[in-house]
C-alpha cells in the first residue's frame, strides 16, 4: 500500500516552518487539488506519527485545522476523512438547505441577523425598488454537517413574510409556505478574497480565495423577492453549469 507521505511528500528538515504546519499544507493541497479524493480515509494519527517521525500531538494539530476548515471529517469508527465538495448547480433555483439535504449533508444556520429594515438609498437605485419598501434581512453562517461552507446576506420585501422570525432555517420554505417562492433569478459568480471578518466567520485563513455569487430572484409577475449575496468557501465548493447549444 502506497504511504501518505510517498503521494503527497515528506516534511523539509531545512524548513523553519513549524512541523504541524508543513503537515497541514500538504494535506491541503492534495485535497484541493483531488490527489486525496472525497471519503478517502487517512491514516490514523499513530501511522502518520510514526511515518513522518513526529509526534501524535504534531499529526493531530495539523489534522484537527484542516477539520476546522471543513476539509477533513472525523467520523466514529472510521477515523479521519476527507471531506465531500459541494458542487451547486447554476441552473438550478434551489436554496443552499436543498443542496445540501440532496447530497445527504444536514444544513445548518449561525444568525448574524434577523430583522426588519428599509431600504437603502444604494439599493433603491441598484435594484430598482421603491424608497419606502420594508424588507427583512436576514445575514448568516451557513453550515453543513456543522463545517462553515457559506456566508450568506438576504433581503426579502416584507410583504412576501408574515415576520423575520417565519425564517427557521430555509428561507425558500418560508417563502413558499407564504406563498412567495421565486420562480426565476439571475446570478452573478465572481471571485473573492475574504476579508478579516469574513475569514474569522468561516473558519479559513484572511485572504483565502472564495466566490461571490449575487443573485436577484423573481415572482411570476416580475417582482423581486429576493436580493442575497453569498460569499462561498473556495476549499470546499465547485460550481456547475449546463450548457447546451443555442
Amino acid at each position: 500500500m502506497q504511504q501518505l507521505s510517498e503521494l503527497i511528500g515528506p516534511l523539509d528538515p531545512e524548513d523553519r516552518t513549524a512541523l504541524y504546519l508543513q503537515l497541514q499544507k500538504k494535506l491541503r493541497t492534495a485535497i484541493v487539488e483531488n490527489m486525496l479524493p472525497p471519503e478517502k480515509p487517512l491514516p490514523a494519527e499513530r501511522d502518520l506519527a510514526e511515518e513522518y517521525g513526529i509526534s501524535r500531538i504534531t499529526v493531530r494539530k495539523a489534522l484537527q485545522a484542516l477539520v476546522d476548515e471543513g476539509l477533513l471529517n472525523r467520523r466514529q469508527g472510521s477515523g479521519t476523512i476527507v471531506a465531500r465538495r459541494v458542487e451547486k448547480v447554476f441552473s438550478q433555483l434551489t436554496s443552499f438547505s436543498e443542496e445540501m439535504k440532496a447530497r445527504g449533508q444536514t444544513p445548518g444556520s449561525r444568525w448574524l441577523r434577523r430583522a426588519a429594515s428599509r431600504i437603502t438609498p444604494d439599493e433603491v437605485m441598484n435594484y430598482g425598488l421603491s424608497p419606502d419598501l420594508r424588507v427583512y434581512r436576514f445575514d448568516r453562517v451557513r453550515h453543513a454537517d456543522g463545517a462553515p461552507m457559506a456566508l450568506e446576506y438576504s433581503i426579502v420585501p416584507a410583504f412576501a413574510l408574515p415576520s423575520p422570525d417565519a425564517v427557521e432555517d430555509s428561507l425558500y420554505v418560508a417563502l413558499n409556505e407564504a406563498g412567495y417562492r421565486p420562480v426565476r433569478a439571475l446570478q452573478r459568480l465572481r471571485a473573492v478574497l475574504f476579508e478579516h471578518q469574513q475569514a474569522e466567520l468561516l473558519g479559513v485563513p484572511e485572504k483565502s480565495a472564495g466566490l461571490l455569487v449575487e443573485r436577484r430572484a423573481f415572482l411570476q409577475d416580475g417582482r423581486i423577492v429576493e436580493i442575497s449575496r453569498s460569499f462561498y468557501r473556495g476549499d470546499t465548493y465547485d460550481f456547475v453549469a449546463e450548457l447546451t447549444a443555442g
